[in-house]
């Protein structure tokens, strides 16, 4: 019998209404009152680990929240609310919070983004990791070259290469098996599936992005926590931005000269038409 804490429901309600904010007595008692459907100070404690004292304090942290209702009895009865009022009630507290976040950010006072970005830049964590590919492929305008594993494909990247691709940006894509491959064309008609040179699979990588030739992420695989079934792996990343951003330089020095070549046995579909596709001939 696994005695793995994930596997515990308690244990995960409570750990996640502590990241929504909750203390860990105020989390033990909603929990315990969501399996007890209502109790005295006496009941919670004895179900929830929380001292019987410190029960009365959770309470009023999650009555103020809209959390538990009270009945003045003797003793006092808590009742919890719903699960799904306890997610309505989170949902609009956080959306409202982060309303008020973007507006004041908003409103601070900033000096412009640049898109050259001296050095490489690092990104822990596979949802962190996909935000920052998701921003880039969101700011395309001409060009996208995409590298993934399969088990990093998922429908929302393959929603943001679809816009892309509706942008009229072009789409080009490797490194994924033949089957997934096919699937990538079925879902992004205007992917354009290219052989690398690079034996992508091969290696322990994650995800390579190329956009408009001027910025770059390349992200592997690591041991991670198991957070991301069905492997124990998680993922890290370094980008960089501008047409003189190291990395930039090296990832679009491997990769021209595959895509130029590419383009001109496809007349019209070089996205860079300023370029000479001599530049990165060997044999020149």
């Amino acid at each position: 019998m696994s005695s793995d804490p994930s596997d515990d429901p308690h244990a995960v309600a409570v750990e996640q209404l502590e990241a929504l904010g909750l203390s860990v007595y105020a989390a033990r008692t909603l929990v315990a009152l969501d399996s007890l459907e209502r109790g005295t100070a006496q009941e919670v404690s004895e179900v929830s680990e929380v001292p019987r004292t410190r029960v009365y304090d959770a309470v009023e942290e999650l009555r103020e929240r809209g959390l538990v209702d009270v009945q003045q009895s003797s003793p006092k009865q808590f009742w919890a609310v719903s699960a799904e009022t306890v997610r309505r009630r989170f949902e609009r507290e956080y959306t409202n919070r982060l309303d008020a976040l973007l507006e004041a950010l908003d409103a601070v006072d900033s000096p412009p983004r640049t898109t050259e970005q001296r050095g490489v830049w690092t990104v822990t964590g596979r949802e962190s990791v996909t935000d920052r590919l998701l921003e880039f492929i969101d700011e395309a305008t001409e060009e996208i070259v995409f590298m993934t594993v399969d088990e990093l494909l998922s429908e929302e990247v393959l929603d943001r290469l679809r816009a892309a691709s509706r942008r009229g940006v072009s789409i080009k894509v490797a490194g994924l098996s033949q089957p997934v491959r096919d699937d990538v064309r079925e879902e992004v008609p205007g992917a354009d599936p290219f052989e690398s040179l690079w034996a992508w699979s091969e290696t322990p990588a994650g995800r390579l992005l190329m956009v408009d030739r001027e910025k770059t992420l390349v992200s592997v695989l690591v041991q991670g926590n198991g957070d991301h079934p069905p492997e124990p792996r998680d993922e890290t990343a370094i980008w960089g931005a501008g047409e003189t951003n190291g990395l930039v330089v090296v990832l679009k020095a491997m990769f021209t000269w595959e895509l130029d070549a590419k383009s001109d046995a496809n007349p019209g579909s070089n996205p860079n038409p300023d370029s000479d596709p001599s530049d990165g001939d060997p044999s020149r």
